[in-house]
């Protein structure tokens, strides 16, 4: 007969087994989530350093994160600590403030090539640009070295940029930042229009309240299941705050639509993308 002290052992063992089972498949049951829009700039380093930044990309259980910075150097630092994890897409900026100058900058060129032959990337962003800037010297520049290197633009811009980006080169592949914060009806037409347009859905909540989606969004995410992603936006070390939640909140609106297209957005569109973007030069 087994002694009250090894009984108790023995309990200890089974309860300790069922806690981790049951953590296990909390974690297995939880929807992977792709994040699109993370930046890790020169400002966050301190504060956050690259083991602690991918802890909490873990956390959140983020699937991949597409990571970019000013500069380029902080999406290296965090790449070469997860490359399994981190997408890595290539800023302009190489620090804060450059956000309206950097398309002036004819320096901006060689940079970007350099680090092009140099690094692996997926994409080139995000970047700002609005209306007739974005034929720019530059900014045409930056289309054709996505097109040569077979990446995307992320750009943060409004519809009349993306259509300039587009007449450059109609065979373009742009993510749009915060889908221009445009609304349902402006996103779906530029959709439409061009078949190579993804829109991430960093930095906008319009578009569901707590676990449920707004009917206008849910119309256009049906019409364009492919073409959206997730986002959280961390362009202030304090936005990392948030990545974790954002992920939980993603997963709770997502339950409201139909399961294949809850997974296309959570993470099966980012994953589609960086693929494309990724192929041959991993």
């Amino acid at each position: 007969m087994r002694s009250r002290r090894e009984f108790q052992f023995s309990a200890g063992l089974i309860a300790g087994a069922a806690f981790l089972l049951t953590g296990s498949l909390a974690v297995a049951e939880q929807r992977p989530v792709i994040d699109t829009h993370i930046h890790y700039s020169h400002d966050a380093w301190d504060r956050l350093p690259p083991p602690k930044a991918i802890e909490v990309l873990k956390k959140a259980g983020l699937k991949r994160a597409f990571v970019s910075s000013s500069s380029d150097e902080g999406t290296q630092k965090l790449y070469k600590q997860a490359p399994e994890l981190i997408v890595p897409v290539l800023r302009p900026y190489r620090q804060r403030g450059e956000i309206s100058t950097w398309f002036k900058d004819e320096t901006v060129l060689p940079m970007l090539a350099g680090l092009l032959k140099k690094n692996v990337y997926a994409g080139i962003g995000e970047l700002h640009i609005f209306g007739k800037d974005a034929d720019s010297k530059v900014m045409r520049g930056v289309v054709q070295l996505a097109k040569q290197h077979k990446i995307f633009i992320h750009l943060h811009g409004d519809a009349d940029a993306v259509a300039r980006v587009f007449a450059q080169d109609p065979g373009a592949t742009v993510l749009w930042a915060h889908s221009g914060f445009a609304q349902p009806d402006e996103v779906g037409a530029m959709l439409a229009k061009h078949t190579r347009l993804w829109s991430d859905l960093a930095f906008r909540t319009e578009h569901y309240s707590g676990d449920s989606v707004d009917p206008e969004w849910r119309k256009l995410l049906v019409k364009f299941p492919d073409r959206f992603t997730l986002g959280t936006d961390t362009f202030a070390p304090e936005r990392w705050y948030y990545v974790e939640e954002h992920a939980k909140s993603a997963r709770a609106w997502l339950k409201a639509l139909p399961a294949d297209l809850a997974d296309r957005i959570a993470y099966k569109n980012a994953e589609a993308l960086a693929a494309w973007a990724l192929k041959g030069k991993e």
